[in-house]
């Protein structure tokens, strides 16, 4: 039995309006002193009006440069080090809150996550994507340890961008394909499995439930039961699947796929869930799902995901660059072999004319 390690959460979470007043207090808690906030230019424009200022706790504030590499982990480490920080608290979207996780698990001190943005679950999960400075996927990274707390004022999301919210809600929608297709044909599962299962398969009816609500309150900047559903799906339940499941049931080939798409500079203005929806579409191809592509399409109409190579921005793309994703969607360490079926690259690039045969019109 192959072994399962089971990072479901982080010591603390809290979501509520008014939530980061009580951020010093909570901090205090563990006896703290100083920290170092890492933080992103556009994020901190949101999140500073809610952001208290300190009494007793020193900070100091850091931008960070627009990737979670190595080269940038060095950097922030340098300086959290030079502060004497006892813990780094990361303010912004995924690549800021995977990049505090990278830190602190560099140096050993704990991370606090403050996401402005509903776009991943990066916020919750034990694990950070790695990626060169120039914006290529180079690995991802499992930390043996939680995160220490994850605070979440929902008034932030309210100035957040639409189409980041929509990328989280493909994101989490991949949770339900990629745990499916890998514990489908496996007996006997261990209670965590079942549960990460079960979360996985929420995340599927949720946002076919409320996502069309939850975007329609983000347009009028009003909370609703629906926006609050989808924003602690987006963040919460995708975290613990992945935190329960482990690689019974973290990622397969849709993410892949999103691996794959960054070696081509045209889709780099894509978000990674818009990528890993269509990674889902090609997952399905490449099982020839179609019955269930044809059942997702309304959805993915409706929120403007990415189904075919036009709406990906390639419309013209050669079967030599389709290798080139491919290739990378094959690399060695990449999730699509933890499926049953093998595919090649040739396989691959037939998934991608295919769908777009069918649904390019």
């Amino acid at each position: 039995m192959k072994q399962l390690h089971v990072q479901g959460a982080p010591s603390f979470y809290i979501c509520e309006e008014g939530a980061l007043d009580q951020l010093e207090a909570l901090l205090s808690r563990y006896g703290f002193k100083k920290g170092v906030v890492i933080h992103g230019k556009e994020s901190w424009r949101v999140a500073q009006p809610f952001f208290p200022k300190f009494q007793d706790i020193q900070l100091r504030f850091e931008h960070y440069r627009g990737e979670c590499s190595d080269s940038e982990t060095e950097r922030v480490a340098q300086i959290c080090q030079t502060e004497s920080a006892e813990f780094i608290l990361g303010v912004g979207g995924g690549k800021v809150l995977d990049l505090a996780k990278a830190v602190a698990n560099h140096i050993r001190i704990n991370a606090v996550l403050v996401p402005t943005l509903a776009s991943t679950c990066a916020a919750w999960t034990s694990l950070s994507v790695i990626y060169s400075d120039s914006g290529e996927f180079v690995r991802l990274h499992v930390y043996p340890r939680t995160t220490l707390m994850v605070v979440i004022e929902p008034r932030i999301f309210l100035d957040s961008p639409i189409n980041y919210l929509k990328a989280g809600i493909g994101d989490t929608l991949a949770k339900w394909y990629e745990a499916e297709v890998l514990t489908r044909n496996k007996k006997d599962l261990r209670v965590p499995v079942e549960i990460a299962l079960k979360g996985a398969r929420l995340c599927k009816d949720l946002v076919l439930q409320n996502s069309a609500k939850a975007i329609a309150s983000l347009e009028q900047k009003k909370m609703s039961p629906e926006l609050m559903s989808i924003i602690e799906l987006n963040i919460m339940v995708a975290g613990m699947v992945g935190g329960f499941g482990d690689h019974y049931v973290r990622i397969a080939a849709a993410h892949s796929v999103h691996n794959g798409l960054t070696r081509l500079h045209e889709t780099h203005h894509l978000l990674h869930g818009e990528k890993v929806a269509y990674g889902i579409l090609i997952q399905l191809a490449l099982e020839g799902d179609w019955a269930e592509i044809d059942a997702l399409m309304p959805l993915y109409k409706e929120l403007q995901f990415p189904y075919s190579l036009a709406t990906l921005g390639i419309p013209d793309v050669s079967d030599e660059q389709l290798a080139i994703v491919a290739e990378g969607a094959l690399a060695p360490d990449e999730s699509i072999h933890f499926m049953d079926q093998k595919f090649t690259v040739v396989d691959l690039i037939q998934a991608f004319r295919q769908l777009d045969e069918r649904y390019a019109n």
